[in-house]
């Protein structure tokens, strides 16, 4: 299925440095809400991240993208195939890909749903998840708490931001609270209540202003030629920062929405 961005080979770099590593427990509580454990499928896949931690439950994971310089960067597991999917691609010949008809036991997307055309990707995703037992699982994060003092000035580029958000961009930002989601609820967030879950992650400084140059809406507000992350505002992360060799605790904020058909 394929996703309205790509990354540049640079920026993917930078992306795959500060992406925070989801929590097994999300993988192991997906799984248990499945009836079978036999194919999974990752849509939107980036990094792999999350197919690794789908294959720890799953005996075959297929994981997609539309842009090939994340699969070139993609994670390894015996488990896990990864899939170049063009938009060119037809929904049978995906269908088919994918296994065919009722075929998948879980379907994740990660940090990945906002950017698909959805008015296609969900009658694909209920003809290939299993009626009986299926499960899809999406999520965002949309938030980053660092300190006090970080985040305030994390706030006002927040802000800065809003006339470059895109729509797909502002369903991220709204964490996930507005978007479709056609399944049905198994409470683990839902339609206009999604659940609200944290992920731990440790970041340096550059680790940090690297996040936020692969950020998107820093990166669309580039492309018309405002460069919101100024001079002036990286001295003041700096300079919140501290340390500049020092790794901080953070957590990403993030929001899930699950349902079966």
């Amino acid at each position: 299925m394929a996703q309205l961005a790509a990354l540049s080979g640079t920026q993917v770099d930078e992306y795959l440095n500060a992406r925070p590593k989801y929590p097994k427990l999300w993988f192991k509580v997906l799984a248990g809400r499945t009836s079978d454990h036999k194919m999974a499928w990752d849509v939107g896949t980036g990094n792999g991240q999350a197919a690794i931690g789908v294959a720890e439950y799953y005996q075959k994971v297929v994981a997609t993208d539309i842009n090939e310089s994340q699969l070139q960067r993609a994670l390894k597991h015996p488990k896990v195939t990864y899939r170049h999917t063009p938009s060119s691609m037809s929904d049978d010949d995906l269908v088919a890909l994918l296994g065919g008809e009722n075929s998948i036991d879980l379907i994740v997307a990660a940090q990945a749903l906002h950017y698909l055309d959805l008015n296609r990707f969900y009658p694909i995703a209920k003809r290939v998840l299993r009626k009986q037992g299926g499960v899809i699982a999406v999520w965002v994060y949309n938030d980053l708490i660092v300190t006090p003092k970080i985040d305030s000035i994390m706030k006002r580029l927040v802000d800065s931001t809003l006339p470059f958000r895109t729509p797909t961009m502002s369903l991220a930002f709204d964490g996930y609270r507005t978007i479709e989601f056609p399944f049905k609820d198994i409470r683990m967030g839902t339609r206009g209540k999604p659940k609200a879950l944290d992920i731990p992650h440790k970041l340096s400084l550059n680790g940090f202003l690297g996040f936020l140059k692969s950020w998107q809406p820093l990166v669309k507000a580039k492309e018309q030629g405002v460069e919101l992350l100024t001079p002036s505002m990286m001295i003041e992360f700096k300079e919140a920062w501290g340390n500049d060799k020092q790794v901080k605790h953070v957590y990403y904020k993030a929001h899930m929405l699950a349902g079966k058909i």
